[in-house]
């Protein structure tokens, strides 16, 4: 691995898969352990100096086991945190939906101008997201960044310029490792 080699991964899954699931902090499911194995079979062609992670469980059980078998530092940092959902935190779309239709309608046809009811505002998580990305990819280290799909989709839209369709189709999986600067962006 090259220096200021970047490997951008997405946090195991969760049994709130399916939900908004921004601020909250459920641990790793069955599934999410089996994700993890299979993710690091196809890490061992890579040199790490670092992982850095989000302080939610979900990234944290994934960065650990990458730390852990590359031997180095792990970096635990709010800023690459999942945008927070406010009171949608926990709940399908149908349930938001179902308590406040026009809202939910607002939002989805707003967003990302819209915060959810009580969420943080894009802007800000925005700003944290990029900055931080910002900041590590500028280091000259071999690192590894385990976060949360809206953190990623921002850094492919802002950084990489993927449209917003196609942040989306290469952020549905779990575990799935992005290799950046290396990797060919364009679907």
């Amino acid at each position: 691995m090259t220096a200021n080699r970047v490997l951008l991964i997405r946090h195991a899954e969760t049994d709130f898969a399916g939900t908004f699931c921004g601020h909250s902090d459920p641990p790793i499911n069955a599934r999410g352990r089996q994700q993890i194995e299979r993710m690091m079979v196809g890490l061992l062609r890579y040199k790490l100096e670092v992982v850095y992670s989000s302080d939610l469980q979900r990234a944290l059980a994934t960065a650990e086991a990458i730390a852990t078998s590359f031997s180095v530092p792990l970096r635990i940092t709010s800023n690459l945190r999942e945008i927070g959902f406010g009171d949608w935190e926990n709940s399908t779309w149908e349930q938001n939906e179902g308590r406040d239709p026009a809202y939910a309608q607002r939002w989805a046809s707003e967003f990302p101008r819209l915060r959810a009811p009580n969420g943080e505002d894009f802007s800000s998580f925005e700003e944290r997201t990029l900055s931080e990305f910002d900041a590590i990819s500028a280091s000259n280290q071999s690192a590894a960044i385990v976060t949360h799909a809206g953190v990623l989709r921002v850094i492919f839209t802002r950084r990489f310029g993927l449209s917003n369709d196609e942040a989306w189709l290469r952020t549905k999986d779990y575990c799935d490792v992005f290799d950046y600067p290396h990797e060919d962006w364009r679907l």
